[in-house]
């Protein structure tokens, strides 16, 4: 397993970095690649998060990366190898990066992050809800992935945006930098929280929102959702 990058990204860097970077050509970027993907996995910290709810998440998260289905998608792809980060985050001020950029170039290597991020402790402070400062503090982290064909963000959630910017002007200015915004909408508090979700928050090429009723059904939720998000457009 290779680790590309340890340093967390403070709030004030993520949007400097954002607002500054250059857009590369999805055409450019496809010949210069490294990987197939690179995607940030964005987990929610906040308030309504319990410490029951957060355990679900990651060892949901980390069981899906371990499937033989995941491997052999990573397998299926022009390059056989992808990179992660993985970021928790709750109000305008709390992101932090937990698993820096991570090849995935095998079956060991796909165990071995999946082991770390089931086991990952919350090292977050629980906060409000900031969709939008999560999505631009993602954005900043790609800045640093290594070149991949597709540049996602995977936004998981069982909240609304409560504080920080609004949400669809992070959206849209995430995804005009050639970024897709994928969601996970846990309905356990919001029953329309996928819609809302719909309309606000995902994003960008194919984008799609995948919908848990509960922290029970997120671990089977986060493995079609890595599925599609590993194998590409156009996948139902």
């Amino acid at each position: 397993m290779r680790l590309w990058r340890s340093a967390t990204v403070r709030w004030s860097a993520a949007v400097a970095i954002a607002a500054g970077a250059l857009v590369v050509t999805p055409q450019l970027r496809s010949q210069e690649s490294e990987v197939d993907l690179a995607l940030v996995l964005a987990i929610d910290c906040s308030f309504s998060v319990d410490a029951t709810e957060f355990r679900l998440q990651m060892e949901g998260l980390g069981r899906a990366l371990m499937t033989p289905e995941v491997k052999e998608a990573i397998r299926r792809g022009h390059r056989q190898k992808i990179a992660i980060a993985a970021m928790q985050w709750s109000d305008e001020g709390n992101q932090m990066i937990v698993l820096p950029w991570t090849i995935i170039a095998g079956d060991a290597d796909a165990e071995e992050t999946g082991l770390i991020l089931s086991r990952m402790p919350r090292r977050l402070a629980e906060g409000g809800t900031s969709i939008s400062a999560a999505l631009l503090y993602a954005e900043a982290m790609l800045k640093e992935a290594p070149a991949a064909e597709r540049r996602v963000i995977d936004m998981s959630s069982d909240g609304r945006n409560n504080i920080g910017p609004p949400v669809p002007l992070a959206r849209d200015r995430v995804v005009a930098g050639g970024i897709t915004i994928n969601g996970l909408a846990i309905l356990n508090e919001w029953p329309t929280l996928d819609v809302y979700f719909q309309r606000n928050v995902a994003g960008g090429q194919e984008h799609f929102v995948m919908p848990a009723n509960d922290y029970n059904a997120y671990g089977e939720a986060i493995l079609r959702k890595l599925l599609r998000e590993i194998t590409g457009p156009g996948v139902s």
